[in-house]
């Protein structure tokens, strides 16, 4: 690229605009004032979506990464503008999602002088972000901005606050922009071990009860083919946790329901008889696991998961295969041999027929009058065809909707899964319609999340987001 001079402010909408950036939330104030001033002379190419508080900015953003897999991009201002992102950016980081999220921050003569909303973001935000970085000069910014995106997008996604004191916004530089590909000490995608793959499929050709669990690991590294090319080989019955709701779909034969406090009676049950359990881009959260020292004591484990914190966190795993799934299920497939597993399988299906009759057809298929949550869902799905986006906020409406909704296609459930953050629901819709305006959205609130983030309804009608 040429070089140009431009200032700080134009520097920093450049390089979003070299990164692919086409939407950003935002609410504007006097530290990132100049920022929002550079932004005005592209707004043919960037759209600005102001929300009503800095935290349906943040969620929106998140809803509209986990529909497109891009990292979402938020413009706060400095002091009580970031620290209303935190909750946000918390939310992010317990589910992995990548976002770029851009402060504003007073002068750097006046860092640490209490000046006029000064908040310190750096290290307010360094527990719940993957990086962070304070910016004091404009030459700073284009590399400041490519390593962000490459970091939050990387690996394990997750959410990135760039902090741009305001004389970096107005100061001049000579711009060129350069997108990051590799950070020295930053191993994103490890290599596979092959000898870790073979062990696997041994095991797994010799499993007599083995169980698939998935988690959202599986949708990040868009693993939907390989993972039903995997299971349709091996015949292994499979189960997913919130946030691995839709990478199968939900009538798949072999999906046998969601794992957890709130899941299916068979996956919850059966775990325990499992001789082998393959869990692919999950943590193995309280909520999954209950008890741990109880947890599948006969099973061998073999886990594929990107983030080497996560290995042996909370279940002791046989076999480790670290690495990206889509690329790790693939290696496994071409691998293990054909198989079914129609006995154990059975036992999934004589579990739900249990639970049809004393708790599901209660809650879809109601004798009294009124509906119940179960059936609402049950009544939507068939009016979109289960092909709508499903985005719930936080509570028992969720997981309702979570066990009912029948997803037929990846990348259709936007929740705050790890934080359960009440508010998100109808900022994240937001995000996602604006993500997907082919698709229809639909969105499950309780009243409590709703009134968190009531605001953002003039959001919606001042954009016209359907």
């Amino acid at each position: 690229m040429t070089k140009k001079k431009v200032s700080g402010s134009q520097a920093l909408i450049l390089s979003l605009m070299e990164e692919g950036v086409d939407t950003i939330f935002g609410y504007p104030g006097g530290a990132i004032m100049p920022v929002y001033d550079a932004l005005y002379d592209f707004n043919s190419q960037i759209k600005h979506i102001l929300t009503r508080h800095e935290q349906g900015a943040v969620h929106a953003a998140e809803g509209y990464a986990r529909i497109t897999g891009k990292a979402g991009v938020c413009f706060v201002t400095s002091g009580p503008g970031g620290t209303n992102l935190i909750t946000g950016i918390a939310n992010a980081m317990m589910d992995s999602s990548p976002l770029v999220c851009i402060t504003g921050q007073v002068p750097s003569p006046l860092l640490g002088t209490d000046a006029f909303q000064e908040s310190d973001i750096m290290g307010l935000t360094m527990p719940v972000t993957k990086w962070n970085f304070q910016v004091t000069t404009p030459e700073e910014i284009p590399e400041a901005i490519a390593k962000a995106f490459y970091i939050a997008q990387s690996g394990r996604p997750g959410p990135v606050v760039i902090d741009l004191t305001k004389d970096a916004q107005f100061g001049e530089l000579e711009f060129e922009y350069k997108k990051c590909t590799k950070i020295r000490s930053y191993v994103p995608e490890p290599q596979i071990d092959p000898f870790k793959v073979k062990e696997a499929v041994e095991i797994i050709d010799q499993a007599k009860r083995p169980l698939l669990l998935l988690g959202q690991g599986v949708i990040i590294s868009r693993a939907e083919e390989e993972l039903k090319r995997f299971v349709e080989k091996t015949g292994i019955p499979v189960a997913w946790t919130l946030l691995g709701l839709s990478a199968l779909p939900t009538d798949h034969p072999l999906n046998v329901g969601m794992l957890g406090m709130h899941g299916n009676y068979g996956p919850n049950l059966l775990t325990n008889e499992a001789d082998v359990i393959i869990a692919v881009g999950m943590r193995f959260d309280d909520r999954v696991t209950g008890k741990v020292s109880a947890y599948a004591t006969d099973a061998k484990i073999i886990h594929l998961e990107i983030d080497q914190a996560e290995i042996n966190k909370i279940i002791k795993a046989d076999v480790p295969i670290l690495g990206n799934a889509k690329k790790a299920l693939k290696m496994l497939t071409d691998n293990v041999k054909q198989n079914s597993h129609e006995k154990w399988l059975n036992r999934f299906k004589e579990c739900y027929d249990i639970e049809f009759n004393k708790i599901i057809e209660k809650e879809l298929y109601p004798e009294k009058p009124g509906l119940t949550m179960g059936e609402t869902v049950r009544i939507v799905g068939e009016k979109t065809n289960n092909e709508a986006i499903l985005v719930t906020d936080v509570g028992q409406h969720q997981m309702i909707a979570s066990r009912y909704f029948k997803f037929r296609q990846p990348r259709s459930n936007v929740t705050s899964g790890g934080l359960g953050t009440m508010g998100f629901g109808l900022p994240a819709s937001i995000g996602a319609q604006l993500a997907a305006p082919d698709r229809t959205v639909i969105t499950f609130i309780g009243d409590g999340g709703f009134q968190m983030s009531i605001q953002e309804l003039g959001t919606i009608s001042q954009d016209n987001i359907p």
